[in-house]
């Protein structure tokens, strides 16, 4: 039987987490939400704090799954980050912002693509 697109993307994202736990990224948020916007993944990757957008798509016909963090979403991402940081009082903070792209493959996998310092 077929995912919804809501259980694809939470199915994404949890397949997300592990990759990045087994990468020894720590993880200290999860759908963080700020004004009207979400950050799929925040976690540090040693002393950089990352800001991680997750993207999961079932097949390739309306592109590869990054292709859909346009420069809008980025800006939106950004703006986000920034009341994280403010919120949470870090200042003079190394940061970057990764894409983890997920395209499904045969019996429920992933092929995950890591895009650091994605924008």
């Amino acid at each position: 039987m077929k995912k919804s697109a809501h259980a694809l993307g939470k199915s994404g994202e949890e397949t997300a987490l592990e990759y990045l736990k087994n990468k020894n990224y720590r993880i200290i948020k999860r759908n963080y939400r700020f004004l009207r916007g979400e950050i799929d993944i925040i976690a540090y990757d040693k002393n950089t704090l990352v800001f991680i957008e997750v993207k999961t798509r079932r097949s390739k016909v309306f592109g590869l799954p990054e292709e859909s963090v346009t420069p809008r979403k980025q800006n939106q991402i950004r703006k986000i980050a920034q009341g994280f940081l403010a919120k949470n009082d870090l200042k003079n903070i190394v940061c970057r912002f990764d894409v983890l792209s997920l395209s499904c493959c045969e019996k429920d996998g992933y092929k995950i693509k890591h895009i650091q310092n994605a924008f």
